[in-house]
């Protein structure tokens, strides 16, 4: 798509439109005589060589136009056009580690890009460094994007149309791309020994300067290449860097262009091993397989220009290039793989929910019409919107993430198809830190939990809480002694009585809430003689759960009840490992029972 903008000059007279492709960001005159040479548009002026030459004298021109962005149904909200469902975006971890926040940020944007816009997201390994390569880290970089709902379209696993996706699968293509380079000029052997490079290395730094290669068998002469060659001393090919780089305009970062060539020498492109290095292997892979756009960290911008001086040499258009900020600590530091619960498989043991970990990442980054908290996939596609993403550093502040979980876990329990999924989640876990005491399989039943679920919705922020030694009432059998109860009151036999004919009394009719068993209790408690009713909770609290603290335990112990109370006092059980919630009222305490209250109470050693 060519946009129509002016070039103003100082004199109204010379001022001539140019044209203006926002895909490829070129620049032209209105006039068929002159090409505008390495345009930069800083601002809103446009400077480019008048003469024709990067020795000519630099001009600068005022750039106006009415049109700065195209929100046409052809592009995208940062004017870069595309056909619907030509997307191909990449996520291209090296498996020399686990996926870590990072990378799932980077990878869920692509995910998001792609679905935003009906394109196709493809996972690539780039596994050439063979050196530092962790066994089992490719698979699970693709079980974690599997389980965080960013499945690849294209995969190592899955395979597609553009494979293979393991880059040490592909090492022909990129032998053939460096002898093109090598037949055009573009590219030369180069025979330093590494002992040579070290030397180069030491110089410059001595001398305080960036330490670079100085080209030097870019200079040899044919005799003395063939005489090497035949000789088979080891080489690598090095990709010719020349001035003169285009500019290029970034999603995100605008305009950029970076003279590779006066910071660096000439960079590896493959190496003697026959692998090549990143730079020419991602420029190959994403010629080859088609990607459209590459969304990747902003340590990634000052190396594009090099890149695109490769897509130049060999002949290939390139993508358009989007560089996301970087995601930092909340203290501007950066995060470290060092840090170990910065790798998602750490989230998924702990608990945490994908979604919560996709929110929270969005929700301290950029690149969306809103910014609540709570938003599931669709909504972030829905809301996706490329022109917002900022050049800000996102600061994650991880304290918060339980926050987000709470909320999701919420909208998990609420949906009948992912409870199935928490049940089945919670009854592994229950076995796994519980295992032989649990001695009530009813407490593993689907029914009982999901009744768990639903009343400590809000009060938990993942499945694992459920499971600590807070919960284990829930699961096993409480202990106390019987000092302990008639330390609260002479009445427990009389008390326990009264629970016992309350339970009696609900048998065969509708299931009271927390709340109206509440009440119920507070009626029964005045029918004892010299007990308070904070002491008849207690009672029952210590004799459901061998706690005394809570006051909506008991409630919420006997609303979970599916047995009689007088069958759990037959059983002989310990009330008080039932109850072992300290943050849960009475009321719901009760609710809670998976067995009636008299089998509780029975536990206590009272009579009744």
């Amino acid at each position: 798509m060519l946009l129509s903008s002016f070039i103003h000059c100082s004199t109204p007279s010379r001022c001539f439109p140019i044209k203006t492709c926002t895909r490829c960001c070129q620049y032209s005159t209105g006039r068929s005589v002159r090409i505008l040479d390495t345009p930069v548009l800083l601002k809103n002026a446009l400077t480019f060589n008048r003469s024709g030459g990067h020795g000519g004298k630099q001009q600068y021109m005022r750039l106006k136009s009415s049109r700065k962005r195209c929100f046409s149904s052809e592009c995208d909200e940062v004017g870069h056009q595309h056909e619907h469902g030509d997307v191909r975006v990449r996520f291209a971890p090296s498996p020399t580690g686990f996926l870590h926040l990072g990378g799932l940020r980077t990878a869920l944007y692509n995910y998001i890009y792609a679905k935003k816009y009906g394109g196709s997201f493809i996972l690539r390994m780039e596994d050439t460094d063979q050196s530092r390569l962790v066994p089992g880290a490719a698979e699970s970089i693709e079980d974690m994007l599997e389980w965080a709902g960013i499945p690849p379209d294209e995969s190592p696993r899955g395979g597609g149309q553009y494979g293979p996706y393991l880059q040490s699968q592909r090492l022909s293509l990129y032998s053939q791309a460096a002898d093109s380079l090598v037949q055009t000029g573009k590219a030369y052997h180069c025979f330093c020994s590494q002992q040579r490079l070290e030397l180069l290395k030491r110089e410059a730094l001595r001398s305080g300067q960036t330490p670079r290669y100085d080209n030097r068998c870019r200079h040899l002469r044919p005799d003395q290449l063939e005489e090497k060659l035949d000789q088979k001393v080891p080489h690598v090919i090095r990709f010719r860097l020349e001035s003169g780089v285009e500019p290029f305009n970034d999603l995100v970062f605008g305009w950029n262009r970076h003279e590779v060539a006066q910071v660096e020498g000439d960079p590896v492109v493959l190496k003697a091993d026959g692998f090549p290095t990143y730079h020419l292997a991602n420029v190959v892979d994403d010629h080859l397989m088609k990607v459209s756009h590459v969304l990747r960290g902003s340590e990634w911008l000052i190396s594009t220009s090099k890149h695109l001086l490769l897509y130049r040499a060999l002949g290939w258009k390139p993508p358009v290039f989007g560089h996301l900020p970087l995601l930092l600590n909340r203290d501007g530091s950066k995060l470290s793989k060092r840090q170990g619960d910065i790798y998602i498989q750490s989230f998924q043991r702990s608990g945490a929910l994908p979604e919560a970990l996709l929110d929270i990442t969005t929700h301290c980054g950029s690149g969306f019409n809103s910014n609540r908290v709570g938003r599931k996939m669709e909504e972030l596609i829905t809301e996706f919107n490329p022109s917002k993403i900022t050049t800000h550093s996102a600061l994650l502040d991880l304290d918060k993430l339980p926050e987000f979980n709470k909320i999701h876990l919420q909208q998990r329990i609420d949906d009948a198809v992912q409870r199935d999924w928490l049940v089945r989640d919670l009854q592994v876990r229950i076995q796994e830190v519980y295992g032989t005491q649990v001695q009530d399989q009813d407490v593993l039943q689907p029914d009982y939990i999901t009744r768990v679920l639903h009343l400590r919705k809000g009060h938990i922020s993942s499945v694992s809480d459920l499971v600590s030694s807070e919960y284990s009432y829930l699961w096993v059998r409480p202990s106390f002694s019987d000092q302990q109860m008639t330390a609260l009151s002479s009445e427990t036999q009389h008390i326990a009585t009264l629970v016992i004919r309350l339970m009696e009394g609900l048998k065969g009719g509708e299931e009271l809430t927390v709340d109206q068993l509440s009440v119920e209790l507070k009626t029964l408690a005045k029918k004892t003689s010299n007990t308070k009713y904070r002491d008849v909770m207690k009672i029952i609290r210590l004799a459901l759960s061998g706690l005394q603290v809570g006051e909506r335990l008991v409630g919420e112990r006997l609303a979970l009840s599916g047995l009689q109370v007088e069958e759990r006092l037959a059983l002989g059980l310990q009330v008080g490992e039932r109850l072992a919630l300290s943050g849960l009222q009475v009321g719901e305490r009760l609710a809670l029972s998976g067995l009636q209250v008299g089998e509780r109470l029975a536990l206590s050693g009272l009579q009744v």
